[in-house]
């Protein structure tokens, strides 16, 4: 039986983190990966993140927001939503590596006219010399090495005007346990569940985000916990 080290991060690599996979057979598994991540309450995560850098900033401006590793942008759809609601202007792009998942995200995007996408390595230089006033990174950061994180963080500040917002999971061997057990009832796609599970590997615990948040140029972060084993990460701009 596998034993649960959460001790420290993984290098397992995921299924998706190669882009080999295409066709229905991505269409499905990223579908089930944006259930799974509304289901356990982290779309708002990234929704409230944002909801914060915008606080007491007026609405009349257009806000642009850009979405790294979009995958079929689901979170950006939301986005949308939220704006419409609540009469925010604005104007969304989603990045991902991956052209298969960019057109995936385009095809269902289709009836939002203000969302955009980009197929883009986040480390080149066409994408470091893109500015946006709010950049997410949702379920992105856990898919680097650490010091590839450092140098993202440092990059995406300098890139963001009003701050980056960072959701992702805590790397704790209860969260291992009962993703398991929810996949078992509620998942049956075997790529969601391997990567699932990897991702858990791959992600932080609090004291290695604090250990981060000293090596990027920041000086403003808030680290916040939030259900299910997610950390809510704001970096804001100065």
């Amino acid at each position: 039986m596998f034993r649960i080290d959460t001790s420290q991060r993984t290098d397992r690599a995921e299924i998706m983190d190669g882009f080999d996979l295409q066709g229905e057979e991505l269409r499905r598994t990223l579908k089930d990966l944006e259930n799974i991540n509304a289901w356990l309450g982290g779309n708002q995560i990234t929704i409230n993140g944002i909801e914060k850098l915008l606080a007491e900033r007026s609405k009349s401006r257009i806000i642009r927001i850009a979405d790294i590793g979009c995958g079929n942008a689901a979170i950006l759809r939301k986005i949308a939503e939220l704006g419409q609601r609540k009469d925010y202007q604005f104007e969304l792009t989603g990045i991902d590596a991956n052209h298969h998942a960019i057109e995936i995200a385009e095809e269902l995007s289709r009836d939002y006219g203000n969302l955009h996408f980009k197929t883009l390595n986040i480390f080149s230089e066409d994408f470091k010399n893109m500015e946006f006033d709010i950049i997410l990174c949702t379920l992105t950061l856990h898919h680097f090495k650490d010091n590839q994180i450092v140098e993202l963080l440092n990059q995406l500040y300098v890139q963001a005007k009003l701050g980056v917002v960072i959701n992702d999971l805590h790397r704790n061997r209860v969260a291992y346990i009962l993703f398991q057990a929810f996949c078992a009832v509620f998942v049956n796609n075997e790529i969601a569940r391997k990567d699932g599970l990897t991702s858990i590997l791959r992600g932080f615990k609090k004291e290695e985000i604090k250990d981060f948040t000293e090596k990027v140029t920041a000086k403003h972060h808030e680290i916040s916990w939030k259900w299910a084993f997610r950390y809510q990460w704001i970096i804001r701009k100065e």
